[in-house]
C-alpha cells in the first residue's frame, strides 16, 4: 500500500500521522519525507521535476510506503502530478490530516479541491481529524470543513477517524521509537526508581514511566482511527 500524507497547511500533524498512525499499521512500510531543502534562511528550494521523477521511480520499486509531504512542497508536487499525467495513480490513498483552527480547515478544503481536480476519486481521499479536544465533538470542531464536504461530495469522512492532543508525540519526536513498543514495555520503573541513588537517575526513570503510560493511552486511539480510515 502506498499512501501520501498531504495538506497545504503546516501544523496539522502530517509527520505524526505518517510515523505513528500509518507506518506501524501497514506491514513493512517505510516513511519517506519530502521536505524543502533550505537554500538560505528565508528561501526554500522548490521540488524539481527530476526529484518528482525519482519519487515516481521509487514508488514502482516498493510495495508499502508512506510519503510525508512537507507543506512547502505540496503546491509543487501537485503541479508536477498534473504534468505527469496519471502519476497520482501511484498512490493508493491520500491521507489529509486537519486540525480545528479555521485557517487549517480552509487549507484542507483547498487540498481536497486540488486533489479532486487531478481526478483522484473520493474513495482515495481520507481525512484525519487531528488534535480534537476530549470534550469537543468532531462535527462541531470541524463545521466549516464538514459543511464543504457535505455540499461538494468530494469524499466521505468518518467522524471516528480522530486523534486527540497528546504530549507523547513531542516526547518521542526524533527518537524513532515505536509507540506500541513503548506501551508493551514491562520494565518495573517504580522499583528502579526506589533503588536509584541520584535525583537525576530517578527523574530519568520517572520520565520513562510517564512516557509508557502516555503510550498505553494513545495506542488504542491510534488503532481505532486507523480502522476508521478503512485502507484496503
Amino acid at each position: 500500500m502506498k499512501v501520501a500524507v498531504i495538506n497545504f497547511s503546516g501544523n496539522v500533524g502530517k509527520t505524526t500521522i505518517a510515523r505513528h498512525l500509518l507506518a506501524p499499521r501497514i506491514e513493512g512500510a517505510e516513511v519517506v519525507a519530502i521536505e524543502s531543502i533550505n537554500a538560505d534562511e528565508d528561501q526554500a528550494r522548490a521540488l524539481k521535476g527530476k526529484q518528482f521523477g525519482e519519487l515516481q521511480e521509487f514508488l514502482q520499486t516498493v510495495d508499502n510506503v508512506v510519503v510525508d509531504i512537507g507543506a512547502s512542497n505540496v503546491e509543487d508536487l501537485l503541479g508536477l502530478m498534473a504534468r505527469y499525467r496519471g502519476s497520482h495513480e501511484d498512490f493508493d490513498y491520500f491521507v489529509i490530516p486537519t486540525v480545528p483552527a479555521l485557517k487549517q480547515q480552509q487549507d484542507t478544503i483547498a487540498t481536497l479541491t486540488q486533489l479532486a481536480r487531478l481526478g483522484i476519486p473520493g474513495a482515495k481521499l481520507k481525512v484525519v481529524f487531528n488534535q480534537v479536544e476530549d470534550d469537543v465533538k468532531v462535527n462541531e470542531a470541524f463545521d466549516t470543513l464538514l459543511a464543504f464536504i457535505e455540499q461538494n461530495r468530494i469524499t466521505q469522512v468518518s467522524l471516528q477517524c480522530k486523534l486527540g492532543t497528546n504530549e507523547i508525540y513531542a516526547r518521542v519526536k526524533g527518537t524513532g521509537k515505536d509507540l506500541a513498543d513503548l506501551a508493551s514495555d514491562t520494565t518495573d520503573y517504580k522499583a528502579l526508581i526506589v533503588k536509584a541513588q541520584g535525583l537525576d537517575d530517578k527523574l530519568a526513570l520517572a520520565q520513562k514511566l510517564a512516557t509508557r503510560r502516555l503510550a498505553l493511552g494513545v495506542v488504542p486511539e491510534l488503532d481505532e482511527c486507523f480502522a476508521a480510515l478503512e485502507l484496503r
